[in-house]
């Protein structure tokens, strides 16, 4: 998979989200009408733009769309140091939850988009069966496990999220 664009209604109070909370910067942009955010330098892995959506409303539940972006964290300490920025800003989690392969934190951005942060396990820890199969499962994530993790060393910005 690629990039993604997405209609919001308010230019500068998504950029305040996604570069603000979490951590994405502008490599390009068009006025007050539409930016391009990358992590890492990538030309661009998220697009915003008002198109067609300019003080327009969220999508009422029930109606088909999007229905999450997911963002790839390299470790449990980047996606803990995420979480934290998260709960400076006041970003309320619609979920939590630990799939076995992954952590995961599920939420939403201003405009209503569904948002994943999530990281994955070392493969050789994924859960399997006797036979060896991939046996996901969703199970509640410890939050305060998972901020503990926030300690360790960080080889990233603590402002910046982190995509292969």
């Amino acid at each position: 998979m690629g990039h993604v664009h997405l209609k919001v209604a308010d230019l500068e109070r998504a950029l305040g989200f996604y570069c603000g909370v979490l951590g994405f910067e502008v490599t390009l942009r068009f006025g007050d009408s539409a930016a391009f955010l990358s992590a890492g330098g990538y030309h661009h892995h998220i697009g915003l733009n008002t198109w067609e959506s300019k003080g327009g409303a969220p999508p009422t539940p029930g109606t088909t769309g999007l229905y999450h972006l997911a963002l790839v964290y390299p470790t449990r300490a980047t996606l803990a140091d995420a979480l934290q920025r998260l709960l400076r800003a006041k970003v309320p989690l619609d979920g939590a939850s630990d799939h076995g392969v992954s952590e995961a934190l599920y939420l939403r951005d201003p405009d209503g988009n569904g948002v994943e942060l999530y990281w994955d396990r070392p493969k050789n820890e994924w859960p399997k069966d006797a036979q060896g199969r991939l046996t996901m499962y969703t199970r509640a994530l410890d939050l305060r496990g998972l901020l503990a993790a926030a300690d360790e060393s960080l080889d990233t910005p603590h402002n910046q999220v982190v995509l292969p």
